[in-house]
């Protein structure tokens, strides 16, 4: 008998160490590509471009193989700071263009401010696209503590601008500095690591502008794929690898600093590869190029509503608490509010309605998703829906079509059942239809119907936040690169 006691002693304090880091506030590093391919990361079998730092990540936890996004950056971002659909509060259409003066809407309650309440530093790193032209969309006004990086959705590599305007920013400031934005990005999420201390968690959205358009990438990356013909795809290899290695030098900096035992990595791309060129970016005519984006055997991609647009490649890693595994559970952007904001600890009273649910055990433990139902978009002139295995993808432009696949039989929407099965397709397009009678007015369409692009050049916010103004790149700048006392959160 004491024998068996002491067993059960040893194993219960055994255990101790592994409860109190699952039960401690984790630091969260929530990592988003910009367009990236499904198949362009080696976890989901790329054979020609190297992500040797995503690759452990997703060997050492969760490799998700139903993670699903917005079909566009915009929406997806709105989609994972609210937990709610962007059809919700109009930005279910394209992205916010840079002439634009419209963002996300202020009455909702972001996860950085949700977080910050329950006691995170918050800081953004990278893109945030979800509205420029006024201060009151800046991040620095939606709960970030610190932020660095590009307002809008496309910027020269190099010159940090789009159209001749400035797009590189900290604390609301602009900054004019040398260097390629991936490695800055990747520099910067370093930092700030460096500035933090064990005695509070912090929320790092680092959100990459790479691999999206115009692809740029240094010599030496692109060098290194000599073996690719295709110099856009050799380019765009390098643009891939030159991303793994920063994040690399993040989970680095984690593991220097002590804190990787207690920091959840969460890393996805904003939506699928893009594999049309009306979708690639304005800043070059991409019409005759071919474009190098890898979506492996999806149909479609960026900005469709096939799952080449909207599942994407992503993992999960937490040493210790998510176990390795290959999730199949469907997640959708919009669940992950919720999940991080249990995991912190963090109440979500002061959110609209959320969209999304709790799927942590999924994550960590690959149990059943508690979601059954995906909603691709809601817009006047689409829509698509994901019910069970069942996903319809309805256009209602003339001419008019349906498409409904079993995607348990068909993941790749090759064989369309619609005809076969009039009766769902006639209940799942009511449910779009209910949904859209809930749908807030695309602002985008508004927008292009009303004032069009006249503007030509992006619209940014003046200092005093009164007023759109255009900040040209050898405006004010900022050299202080590093985290002084007066840029600590």
């Amino acid at each position: 008998m004491k024998t068996k006691l002491t067993h059960l002693l040893l194993r219960l304090l055994l255990a101790v160490p592994i409860a109190t880091a699952a039960a401690a506030k984790p630091n969260i590093v929530h990592i988003v590509a910009d367009d990236l391919g499904w198949k362009d990361v080696g976890f989901n079998g790329c054979m020609d471009i190297k992500t040797p730092n995503l690759d452990s990540l997703a060997a050492g936890g969760a490799k998700f193989t139903q993670f699903y996004v917005q079909p566009m950056c915009t929406p997806t971002r709105a989609a994972l700071m609210t937990g709610r659909y962007p059809f919700r509060y109009g930005l279910q259409t394209i992205v916010i263009p840079g002439p634009a003066g419209y963002g996300l809407d202020t009455s909702e309650w972001l996860l950085p401010q949700c977080l910050k309440e329950a006691g995170y530093t918050t800081a953004i790193i990278g893109k945030w696209h979800l509205g420029h032209a006024d201060l009151k969309y800046w991040p620095r006004q939606r709960g970030f503590d610190y932020q660095y990086g590009a307002m809008i959705g496309e910027l020269d590599y190099y010159t940090h601008s789009d159209a001749g305007v400035l797009d590189w920013f900290r604390n609301n400031k602009p900054v004019r500095e040398k260097g390629y934005t991936t490695q800055l990005i990747g520099k910067d999420a370093v930092k700030f690591i460096n500035a933090q201390s064990a005695d509070k968690p912090f929320y790092l959205y680092l959100t990459f502008n790479a691999p999206h358009t115009p692809y740029q990438a240094p010599k030496e990356y692109v060098d290194r794929y000599q073996n690719i013909a295709d110099l856009t795809r050799r380019t765009y290899a390098g643009m891939v690898t030159c991303l793994d290695d920063e994040i690399g030098k993040v989970v680095a900096a984690l593991d220097k600093k002590g804190l990787r035992d207690n920091t959840l990595i969460l890393f996805h791309s904003d939506n699928g590869g893009t594999r049309n060129a009306m979708f690639a970016g304005q800043m070059a005519d991409l019409s005759k190029t071919k474009i190098p984006c890898d979506n492996g055997p999806y149909r479609g991609g960026k900005g469709e509503l096939f799952e080449g647009g909207c599942r994407v490649a992503a993992c999960a890693n937490w040493p210790g608490v998510i176990k390795p595994q290959t999730v199949n559970g469907i997640i959708h952007a919009v669940d992950i509010y919720p999940t991080l904001a249990a995991l912190a600890g963090a109440s979500t009273a002061k959110c609209k309605p959320l969209d999304g649910v709790n799927v942590w055990d999924t994550i960590a433990e690959g149990k059943p998703s508690p979601r059954t139902e995906v909603i691709y978009n809601v817009e006047p002139f689409r829509g698509a829906v994901r019910q069970g295995d069942w996903k319809l993808v309805w256009r209602s432009l003339i001419p008019t079509s349906v498409d409904l696949y079993n995607l348990a039989e068909d993941p790749y929407e090759q064989n369309n059942l619609a005809a076969a099965h009039p009766d769902k397709v006639a209940a799942m397009q009511e449910r779009l239809n209910a949904l859209g009678k809930e749908s807030a007015k695309p602002l985008a369409l508004i927008y292009v119907t009303s004032v069009g692009l006249a503007h030509g050049k992006p619209l940014m916010a003046s200092e005093s936040g009164k007023g759109p103004a255009l900040v040209e790149p050898d405006g004010h700048s900022i050299t202080d690169e590093g985290f002084g006392e007066k840029d600590k959160p």
